[in-house]
This record gives structure tokens, sequence and C-alpha cells, in this order.
């Protein structure tokens, strides 16, 4: 326990950074971009999840050019990216509940579940998860390119009314596979640097 109290209050060492405030500000938008969709104000949730998405492409830019990269920014900026794909997740698996694909948006919440679990036994044995690797980072704007298409031009989409113009449901089927595949091909790329913090902790003990 003693080994998780230290690891926590190391994380919030110098976190008052900007780069961390936008990771607060889009977690603050997850709820306003669910309760819009939800209630049927559908352009307005996406421009908010786009306001979402450009906060996460400055964060990182703004930490590494002015040195502001903290270890809570390394954990807060990756929880802020599951817990926003999440939210778009479940809206979508609302917004086409009729539609098999719902079991394909299902995925996405399964490899979430696994990730958290991970991250939180990686606490639990006194070390902290491991940063997005390029692949995560690459999945993560795959996912949101995607997924905004989809919200935008998918069934009930924002921008359907106004364009005329709705996705044809083989081309959402290969959006989300493309995201899928690329999710799942980052989910693997984090196996080996799991792995070896588990060996490294087991050898440690075991001296």
């Amino acid at each position: 326990m003693s080994d998780l109290k230290k690891n926590v209050s190391e994380l919030f060492e110098g976190w008052n950074t900007i780069p961390n405030w936008l990771s607060f500000i889009r977690i603050a938008l997850i709820p306003v971009f669910a309760v819009l969709f939800l209630k049927g104000y559908v352009l307005i949730a996406v421009i908010v999840m786009i306001v979402a998405a450009l906060t996460d492409l400055l964060d990182g830019k703004i930490a590494r050019k002015f040195n502001q990269v903290s270890n809570l920014g390394k954990i807060l900026d990756p929880i802020a990216d599951k817990l926003s794909q999440m939210a778009i997740v479940i809206v979508l698996i609302v917004a086409y509940w009729e539609n098999a694909i719902k079991y394909l948006f299902m995925f996405f919440i399964a490899k979430e579940i696994i990730m958290l679990l991970g991250g939180a036994l990686l606490l639990s044995l006194g070390m902290r998860p491991t940063a997005a690797e390029i692949w995560g980072k690459v999945a993560t704007t795959v996912f949101y390119i995607c997924m905004i298409f989809v919200l935008a031009f998918g069934k009930s989409g924002a921008l359907c009314d106004l364009t005329g113009f709705t996705l044809p449901d083989v081309v959402t089927w290969i959006l989300v596979a493309i995201s899928a595949v690329c999710t799942l091909i980052a989910l693997f790329g984090y196996a080996p640097g799991f792995m070896k913090q588990i060996k490294e902790n087991k050898a440690k003990k075991n001296k």
C-alpha cells in the first residue's frame, strides 16, 4: 500500500500545467457531448466533440514545446482519450441499436475495459501505466476522424439534413472497421511494455 501511495503522490508533482488543464476541459466536455447528442442536439454535440479532439492535439504539442510534461499528464491525457472514446461509442451504440454494427462498437468498450484493468493492476503493484506508444496515438487519431465522420454523416448524423448526404451502411462499416483494426494493433502494442513491467516487478520482489 505504501508503494501505491508513493506512486500516486508522485503523479501530482508539477501537475498545474496548461496541458493538464486542457485534459481537464476535455473530460468536462464529455458529459456535455453525451447529453446534447442524446437530447437530439446532434450538430452542437459534434462541435463539442471536435473542440475536445482539438484540445487533445494541443495539449501534447504545448507540453513538448514549453517543457510542461508531467507525470500526471502522462496518465491524464490517455484517461481523457479513453473517456471521450467511450462516450462516442456509447452514443453510437444507442443510435445504431437496431443495426448489427453495434457489436463492432462494443469492441471499443471491451478494449478500454482491458486497458483500465491493466492500468489498475500496474498501479496496485506500485508501477505507472506506460504512456501511449506511436500506434496508440495513431489509433486515437484514426478513431476521432472516423467516428466524427460517422457522427456527422451516419444514421441521424448532424449534417445529414443540411447536406442531403447520409453515409451508406457499407461505408459506415468500413470506417468503424478501420478504426477497430488500428485500435487492436495499438492494444497489442501495449502488451510488450506491460509484460516487461510485470516481469521487472516480479524480479525485484524475488531479490
